[in-house]
């Protein structure tokens, strides 16, 4: 088991971050740590990786325990911090150079994780020269260094933009195929774009731990279309399996089919039909995101 959490508490005063949080993750697994501002999820993280103590029960990582084999634990463990600290003024390679001293790393996998981050053209950039998007594939190199069984990384996308979150995704699923990763977000989007499977916490506490195919399968699909011209519900409600329709604002329209099929082909269709032009469509995950509004409000 590369990760298990048995009964985590931690107090701050008479304040309760976490409270019995149990939960075990294998290897290897993408693991999304879901939860709203506040709800625990890097004081989670921080105990996994040694930087707190917990007030009660018991974690291991890799099979070290996190109070009694700390220092074993970081040489297995990769970090990404939600506040990526970086020296910015040394050049990129220079940085992996010395993290690699320290962690007594063969110098030749520093080329290896820069090919796989993306950093070879950046290397000889000092790192405050660089856009959010490459610092974050600084410290995702930094992490990858030693070539840890396990990576815990906090928000890693926060920041970035569309284009670097593409890159940033690929990177975390491809690195995901060999190693545990478990990531904390509370943006349900990277966690259907990433993730095997997601655990939420609220205030504290575990309120769901489920495979994202489960949350898939059977789930109701939602289809977000904005029109250049307003439309009759009754008109879309012809739509095969609608099960209804939305006019949330202006000529935008949230329909709900009872179908797992990718269901915007048929509204594209309706629209070309109708000469009408489609100004965005888009899906999402009613399921995950009912479950996660019912879980933390």
């Amino acid at each position: 088991m590369s990760i298990e959490v048995s009964n985590i508490t931690k107090t701050y005063g008479n304040q309760k971050a976490l409270s019995n949080v149990s939960f075990k993750v294998e290897n290897p697994e993408i693991v999304g740590f879901l939860g709203p501002n506040g709800a625990g999820k890097s004081t989670m993280m921080k105990i996994l990786t040694t930087y707190l103590n917990a007030s009660e029960g018991e974690a291991s990582v890799n099979g070290f325990d996190v109070l009694k084999s700390k220092k074993d634990v970081q040489q297995s463990v990769g970090y990404l911090p939600e506040h990526n600290p970086l020296y910015l003024d040394m050049y990129v390679k220079e940085y992996l150079q010395f993290n690699a001293s320290v962690y007594k790393t063969n110098k030749t996998r520093i080329d290896d994780v820069m090919d796989l981050t993306g950093l070879t053209s950046e290397s000889h950039k000092k790192i405050e020269q660089l856009s959010k998007g490459y610092r974050q594939r600084v410290g995702l190199a930094n992490a990858l260094l030693h070539d840890p069984e396990v990576l815990i990384l906090d928000e890693p996308t926060t920041g970035l933009d569309p284009n670097q979150l593409v890159d940033i995704r690929n990177l975390i699923k491809t690195v995901g195929k060999k190693k545990t990763v478990f990531l904390s977000t509370h943006i349900m989007q990277e966690v259907e774009a990433m993730c095997d499977r997601v655990i939420i916490i609220n205030k504290g506490e575990i309120v769901a731990d489920k495979k994202l195919d489960e949350l898939r399968a059977g789930q109701e699909q939602v289809v977000i279309v904005e029109f250049d011209f307003r439309v009759e519900d009754a008109f879309l409600l012809k739509l095969p399996k609608v099960k209804s329709v939305k006019n949330t604002h202006a000529f935008v329209y949230e329909i709900t089919f009872s179908s797992t099929d990718d269901m915007r082909s048929y509204v594209f269709d309706f629209a070309h039909d109708n000469e009408l032009k489609i100004l965005q469509l888009n899906q999402k995950n009613a399921s995950l995101e009912t479950l996660f509004r019912e879980l933390t409000n």
